[in-house]
């Protein structure tokens, strides 16, 4: 099984999302943003960084990478695919998942473990936990105030499409504390925090963000 993770220029956390992939038990595929094919790569990882520099808005012009071609067709053909933090900005500016991500309400860069509640466990990205979980998972942004319209936010809620929610107090005032959402078929998910960091004992606040990674695994074997 390979799941593919996309370097943007400004991408920082590209290798630690290939080092979870390579924990979870798959193949991590390097694709970089001017390729134009896929690969035979069976799920796909944009990361967190700066892509581009942020320059426009936060995932504005990694939007138009040769890459995104791809992945939004292969997106719509049903292939999971994660967007974590810049990733997460990306994918709501390639009209993949609803909304924007904006400058944090403080107007300063957060950086810390967050307690996130899994609000939905049966996305692509999310199998092996259950609904209500408590999960801690780091977070670090500038730009991670998650905003819709209210028709917008809910219709994420009354489809279930919340999938990630911050608890306790919200660190970047993202609307009704989302911290990450699905598209329709569940098979895309983005998300603020960043599940490559807490992969290991070691490093991080432990290992709950690799339940992400092993779910994708699990949807790509139809289990």
């Amino acid at each position: 099984m390979k799941i593919g993770v996309v370097t943007f220029p400004g991408s920082l956390d590209d290798v630690d999302a290939r080092r979870a992939v390579r924990l979870a038990g798959a193949e991590p595929v390097a694709l970089w943003h001017g390729d134009h094919d896929l690969g035979d790569v069976e799920a796909i990882v944009l990361p967190g960084g700066f892509s581009y520099g942020d320059y426009l808005r936060c995932g504005a012009i990694a939007r138009f990478a040769p890459i995104m071609t791809e992945v939004v067709a292969a997106a719509e053909r049903g292939m999971p695919v994660l967007g974590i933090c810049n990733g997460f900005q990306i994918l709501c500016e390639s009209h993949l998942l609803p909304g924007a991500l904006i400058r944090n309400n403080h107007r300063t860069f957060v950086c810390r473990d967050q307690v996130l509640s899994v609000e939905n466990a049966d996305t692509a990205w999310t199998r092996d936990f259950a609904e209500g979980q408590q999960i801690t998972i780091p977070l670090k942004n500038g730009e991670g105030g998650f905003v819709a319209d209210a028709e917008t936010l809910d219709r994420l809620e009354g489809e279930g499409r919340v999938v990630f929610r911050y608890v306790g107090t919200d660190p970047n005032g993202s609307l009704r504390a989302i911290a990450g959402i699905s598209n329709e078929r569940g098979n895309v998910v983005g998300l603020m925090p960043h599940p490559e960091h807490a992969v290991e004992d070691l490093c991080g606040p432990g290992t709950d963000g690799l339940g992400l990674f092993t779910s994708a695994i699990r949807t790509m074997v139809g289990a």
